[in-house]
């Protein structure tokens, strides 16, 4: 259950329908979903999470949008959030990634989760050859 509720007409506030409408223009679609319609209950938190996640997944940069896709999903699944998880599952589908690759990315996930457990619970010692001040 959510801890906030949606609030029953966003646009209502000028703030709220500027980020909506930026939303609808990047995506090329008038589908607004969940994170957004609920994170409009404080159009501050609301523009500035949007403003992030815009520059961060819809701006062009040195990974391609699959790609980013399919590490939000990677830190969603090792972050336990099925919003995110669901949501950018869809996003990397429509992106392109196939079921192929989606069973790959569970398995690294999988085993990076279990590797990471192991390691945090032995402390083993990082190697000197990973460590960027060797360079």
């Amino acid at each position: 259950m959510a801890t906030v509720s949606p609030h029953p007409d966003p646009e209502s506030d000028p703030r709220v329908k500027a980020v909506f409408d930026d939303i609808r223009a990047t995506r090329g679609s008038d589908f607004i979903n969940n994170i957004w319609r609920y994170l409009a209950f404080d159009a501050a938190l609301l523009e500035s999470t949007w403003r992030e996640v815009k520059e961060i997944m819809a701006t062009p940069s040195a990974l391609d949008p699959k790609i980013k896709e399919m590490i939000y999903v990677a830190v969603s699944v090792a972050n336990s959030c099925e919003y995110c998880t669901h949501s950018h599952t869809a996003a990397a589908r429509a992106k392109g990634m196939t079921e192929a690759e989606y069973a790959d990315l569970l398995r690294v996930v999988a085993s990076a989760g279990k590797t990471n457990h192991l390691l945090n619970a032995l402390r083993i010692p990082v190697d000197d050859a990973f460590r960027r001040e060797k360079d």
